[in-house]
């Protein structure tokens, strides 16, 4: 049995202004705040005594592993994203961004935003525009209808409104 895995399908570049802040937020509060806090806590435990047997240390330095690994994540996550900021020429078609609310085939009514993988939010109905449903909406227009297969069975929906509220238009 092999233990190689394939690599992960390259994630959508694109982020929204209020995606990228809080993506900025998340990097200064780990390393201006979180950061030097666990660093004083590991070097009060190592100033105890044996390190082998003393669990704060030992927690402490995993800790530090897991910040360290995710500020290093942000950083170059970072450099590469592409902050979409302007409303497209054709708003009455969904793309990057916009507020799509659809008539599911079981009669309930959903709205969700298409955001960037990064920003994906269930409780604020924020779907990534890499997803199965996200990628099928993009560039449909208003009572447009589609179809998805998933594994709980095929899915139809209807396109009730496109908007793209809260985006600037500039």
């Amino acid at each position: 049995m092999s233990r190689y895995r394939p690599p992960a399908k390259p994630m959508s570049a694109y982020i929204t202004p209020e995606g990228e802040m809080a993506l900025k937020d998340e990097l200064h509060f780990l390393w201006k705040v979180e950061r030097p806090q666990v660093t004083q806590q590991v070097s009060d435990a190592a100033a105890l005594g044996d390190r082998s047997e003393n669990a704060e240390y030992i927690y402490g330095k995993k800790r530090l592993r897991e910040i360290d690994r995710r500020v290093r994540y942000l950083r170059k996550r970072l450099e590469v994203l592409k902050v979409v900021n302007q409303l497209p020429t054709d708003t009455s078609k969904v793309y990057f961004g916009a507020w799509v609310e659809l008539y599911r085939d079981d009669g309930a009514t959903v709205r969700y935003r298409l955001v960037g993988p990064d920003e994906i939010d269930p409780a604020k109905h924020y779907i990534s525009i890499d997803s199965v449903l996200g990628k099928a909406l993009l560039g449909k227009h208003l009572d447009d209808e589609l179809s998805i297969e998933t594994p709980s069975g095929e899915h139809r929906y209807e396109i009730v409104s496109v908007d793209y509220a809260g985006q600037d238009a500039g």
